[in-house]
C-alpha cells in the first residue's frame, strides 16, 4: 500500500482540529453543523484553529444545510465568507453549487473560485447529487477547481468505489479526486486500492460524554425530524405577521 496518501480530516471544532493534526492528518476541512452535512464555521473558530494547527486549513463555505441550489443573497454570503476565511489565514475553501437541472452552476462557481484565489478550491459532495458526475467533472475542470470530494454517488466511498475509480480515470490528472464518505481505519486501504485516489477525507471521531452534570430531559435542541435535503425550513412572513398581530391585538 502506498504511503503517499494524503489524509484530510473533517472537523467541526478547534479541539478536533488539534487532535486530527496530532493523529497525523495532513490537512483539515473545518466545518460547523456536521449534523447538516457541514456549514460555514464561525470567524472565531477559523482564527483559533489557524492559531493552533500548522497543517493546511480548508474552510467549508456553505450558508445552510439542504440542497445546493442557492439564491443570489446566499451566494453573496458565500463570497463574504470566502473573503473572511482568506483574511483569517485559511489555505483553501470548500464549496459546491448546482443549478435546478442538476448541472454544476459553473458561472457562480467560477466567480467564487476567483474570489478565493490564491487559495485552493475544493468542490464538495454536491457532485454526488449532480445529474451526471463526468459532466460535472468537466465543468469543474473548465472552471479551474483544484479538487473534488466524492463518495462516488453512494452513501459511502467504499460503496461508490467503482464510480470514484471511473472519475479518477476520467480526470486523468487534470483535477484531484478526493474520496470521502464513511472512510475509517477498517476500510481506508480498500477504498484506496479500489479507487486509485491519492487523497482521502475522513472523520475519525469517537463519542465523548459531555462534562455537564445538570441535565435537562425536558428540552431538546437537536431536531428529531427526519432529514430531507429538498425541504428547507425558511421564515414565513405571514406567520411572523400573525404573531405580531396577536401580540398587538
Amino acid at each position: 500500500m502506498a504511503t503517499d496518501i494524503l489524509i484530510e480530516a473533517c472537523v467541526d471544532s478547534v479541539e478536533s482540529g488539534v487532535a486530527a493534526e496530532r493523529g497525523g492528518a495532513q490537512r483539515l476541512e473545518l466545518c460547523d453543523n456536521l449534523v447538516e452535512g457541514g456549514t460555514t464555521p464561525s470567524a472565531g473558530a477559523i482564527a483559533e484553529c489557524r492559531k493552533r494547527v500548522s497543517i493546511p486549513l480548508y474552510v467549508m463555505i456553505r450558508p445552510r444545510g439542504g440542497d445546493f441550489l442557492y439564491s443570489d443573497v446566499e451566494v453573496e454570503v458565500m463570497r463574504r465568507d470566502i473573503l473572511h476565511a482568506t483574511q483569517l489565514g485559511a489555505d483553501g475553501v470548500v464549496l459546491g453549487l448546482l443549478q435546478p437541472d442538476g448541472t454544476v452552476d459553473a458561472v457562480r462557481t467560477a466567480a467564487l473560485a476567483r474570489a478565493a484565489r490564491p487559495l485552493d478550491v475544493t468542490f464538495h459532495r454536491a457532485i454526488d447529487v449532480a445529474r451526471d458526475p463526468e459532466e460535472a467533472l468537466e465543468a469543474l475542470i473548465a472552471v479551474g477547481v483544484d479538487r473534488v470530494l466524492t463518495s462516488g454517488r453512494a452513501a459511502t466511498a467504499l460503496q461508490g468505489a467503482t464510480v470514484i475509480a471511473r472519475l479518477v480515470a476520467h480526470a486523468a490528472g487534470r483535477i484531484v479526486i478526493l474520496a470521502g464518505g464513511g472512510i475509517d481505519e477498517r476500510n481506508v486501504r480498500s477504498v484506496v486500492k479500489k479507487t486509485g485516489v491519492h487523497e482521502v477525507h475522513v472523520r475519525g471521531t469517537a463519542r465523548v460524554r459531555s462534562g455537564m452534570k445538570h441535565k435537562s430531559r425536558r428540552v431538546v435542541f437537536r431536531s428529531p425530524q427526519k432529514p430531507d435535503d429538498y425541504v428547507l425550513e425558511v421564515t414565513d412572513t405571514t406567520r411572523i405577521r400573525k404573531i405580531v398581530q396577536r401580540l398587538r391585538a
